[in-house]
């Protein structure tokens, strides 16, 4: 798990797992909690019911068929689990995301009542996906919290010109998140996330700053290509 020192309202859980203390077998060691990656399926879900248990979840988290898009999906009224992320305004509900370098992003309201987790790869974080998820709350932005997890970092995150040319079409305050490097740029993915949350005026914002390529703590499929997912996860307590 990483470890955070962040303060988080007292009726709100977060966590963020990385890829020990789990069954499956290499390149999947071990606490691999994705189903699409060509893993064991039953080690997979013995992973995640060994992660219930030690988070103490009363029910299980609702895991997403991310497809790098921005659709949020409000587990009050939804069911539908091709999604880029999860927000919740009941207990019972476990708000989880899943990552191998994409930025995993968790937002609650101050007060304790409002949550969310959102996968934020390059396509959906250029595409709007934190401004779909920002907009599932009833609070107003300046109330709300944003915790980023691990992810990759910005001397890894090696992108072509087609890559930055989008985020600046969208903003070119994004340029400053760009260094070049070669024929490439190195994207700075944390610092787009708290640009975009910024200025939807959600400021404060808590940071990992774990790149998960060159810690091997973590999953990366830009380090491995075949590998596990690591999850992250919020919820309201009972």
């Amino acid at each position: 798990m990483f470890k955070h020192d962040w303060p988080v309202p007292k009726n709100v859980n977060i966590a963020f797992t990385d890829r020990h203390d789990g069954i499956s077998k290499p390149p999947y060691d071990s606490l691999n909690l994705g189903l699409h990656v060509g893993d064991v399926d039953t080690d997979v879900l013995a992973n995640r019911a060994s992660l219930k248990r030690q988070l103490n979840l009363s029910a299980e988290p609702f895991w997403l068929e991310q497809v790098h898009g921005i659709h949020v999906a409000d587990l009050s009224n939804s069911q539908n689990n091709q999604a880029d992320g999860s927000y919740s305004n009941q207990t019972g509900n476990v708000c989880v995301v899943m990552t191998a370098d994409c930025l995993p992003v968790l937002l609650c309201n101050q007060a304790g009542t409002e949550v969310a987790a959102i996968h934020a790869g390059w396509r959906g974080l250029c595409n709007g996906v934190l401004e779909a998820g920002v907009a599932k709350f009833k609070s107003a932005s300046n109330e709300l919290t944003a915790y980023l997890g691990p992810a990759i970092g910005p001397k890894a995150f090696e992108v072509g010109v087609e890559v930055r040319e989008a985020f600046i079409n969208e903003s070119v305050q994004a340029e400053q998140y760009f260094q070049i490097s070669g024929k490439k740029y190195l994207a700075d993915i944390y610092g787009l996330a708290i640009q975009r949350l910024n200025h939807l005026g959600v400021t404060q914002v808590y940071s990992a700053n774990e790149c998960t390529v060159s810690n091997s703590n973590y999953f990366s499929y830009r380090r491995n290509n075949r590998t596990g997912r690591q999850a992250s996860l919020i919820w309201l307590d009972e």
